[in-house]
């Protein structure tokens, strides 16, 4: 695994219109000083309110809004500026999965939580907190820093709507489930998520099911025509039923 995939960085509960703030400002042309002005302003009565820490969780939401709008790692730069044209371009119901997919590709942690509770829902129908938190656990360490991390990335799901309440504390079940439909946003998204894996190369049958995408559903038929009109993306048939899709060199 590479080294992004192999830390948290994810660790501060985000919500969405935060994130489609921050996009606003950098497609508006605004430098980092202005938008880091911007998202403090934003925040100022909503996270850490009256705290004066260097480094409060205001400061620490602003740097992960910033890293995945704003200044997002080298690899990711192109997939960072069509994220951005998409969410110029679509309707404002299409843009949680742009947001999804950026994050997913910024923060690998995020994907690896909804692969998590994409599991157990789909075993299920539930995923609870604490059975997400002990997987995490086994493959980043046995810390606190990791079980934290993972509720607060679990109540960032909530607050977007793709999870609910069950009725039983720390137990959640599926919230809102999205058709991609549009060629441009579902070559896109699967583009996102080879950015989270090693190598940048699946088999697309198991890339459309993949429980870290849980929140979306895909038509397989319309795979061939996204994905070919993709510059990023190459697929390779390797058989009469399956094929391999991977991130050009």
């Amino acid at each position: 695994m590479n080294l992004r995939t192999d830390q948290i960085g994810f660790s501060q509960r985000v919500r969405l219109e935060w994130l489609e703030q921050t996009a606003g400002l950098v497609l508006d042309g605004n430098d980092r000083s202005t938008i880091f002005a911007a998202l403090e302003d934003l925040l100022k009565d909503k996270v850490s309110i009256g705290g004066t820490a260097v480094r409060g969780n205001r400061e620490k939401i602003i740097t992960i809004l910033m890293k995945v709008w704003f200044n997002a790692p080298r690899e990711l730069e192109s997939l960072r500026i069509d994220g951005l044209q998409l969410i110029r371009r679509l309707p404002c119901n299409h843009h949680l999965a742009v947001h999804w997919g950026m994050i997913m590709a910024v923060y690998p942690f995020w994907g690896a939580v909804a692969a998590c509770t994409g599991r157990f829902l789909k075993l299920q129908g539930t995923a609870a907190a604490a059975h997400v938190q002990r997987r995490l656990r086994e493959h980043y360490g046995e810390r606190e820093t990791v079980s934290r991390a993972a509720r607060r990335v679990l109540r960032s799901y909530v607050d977007w709507g793709v999870l609910k309440e069950s009725g039983t504390k720390g137990v959640y079940s599926q919230g809102m489930s999205l058709m991609i439909e549009n060629p441009g946003l579902f070559a896109w998204l699967i583009e996102a998520f080879l950015h989270t894996l090693p190598g940048g190369r699946a088999p697309l049958k198991t890339v459309l099911e993949s429980p870290g995408l849980f929140p979306f559903r895909f038509q397989p038929a319309a795979a061939d025509g996204a994905l070919a009109a993709s510059s990023r993306l190459e697929v390779l048939r390797l058989g009469l039923d399956e094929e391999l899709v991977m991130l050009r060199d």
